[in-house]
């Protein structure tokens, strides 16, 4: 799948020094693609949901006030950014066993009934089927996959409930026990990935 639109999403507080977004820097170079669109999430951090956003959510679109339109307004912006990615990016530092409050609030203002799965009489169906997404994972001492990271396996099930189920990982985890070795390997998969 050659990558036309990819949508990075770095969600490390550390904007210096940080080994995921220096995995998305080298990813987003291998497959080159024709546009990149950015979502920093430290540099631009998103709101929480409320109890307004929430009966915005749950009103009919025609049927909102300005104001309901209004509230969903960066919500439909984070949907339409993965609407137009062929490939997503996602920079996913593990904090404490999961993912980073940043991109927890990213994905409950894109998991949306209606625009990016529904629900049928065979279960949830996700909407973004066709997508590819990619996630660098970094840990000071959560292994990747292991019974501990909540992260990987909360952010596969994320994304396969809304129709991407082809997921990769590039995993430069365990970085406290032995730096120089997980950075290699990251490196080395990062290299293997198709453009």
């Amino acid at each position: 799948m050659t990558t036309q639109t990819l949508l990075r999403i770095d969600a490390s507080a550390r904007r210096t020094g940080s080994v995921t977004r220096d995995l998305t820097d080298q990813i987003v170079a291998k497959l080159a693609p024709e546009t990149v669109l950015t979502r920093d999430l430290a540099d631009t951090p998103l709101p929480q949901i409320d109890e307004d956003w929430v009966g915005a959510n749950f009103t009919p679109a025609d049927d909102r006030s300005d104001a309901q339109k209004a509230r969903l307004a960066q919500s439909d912006a984070l949907v339409a950014e993965l609407q137009a990615a062929d490939t997503i990016v996602i920079g996913l530092p593990i904090y404490n066993f999961g993912v980073p409050a940043a991109l927890k609030a990213w994905i409950d203002l894109v998991a949306r009934a209606g625009l990016t799965f529904r629900y049928t009489a065979d279960g949830p169906q996700g909407l973004f089927e066709g997508k590819r997404a990619i996630l660098a994972v970094a840990s000071g001492g959560t292994k990747a996959g292991s019974e501990i990271d909540f992260a990987l396996r909360y952010m596969k099930h994320v994304l396969g409930f809304i129709g991407i189920t082809e997921v990769e990982t590039v995993a430069a985890d365990r970085l406290a026990i032995d730096a120089d070795a997980t950075l290699t390997a990251a490196k080395a998969q990062v290299a293997q990935l198709a453009a």
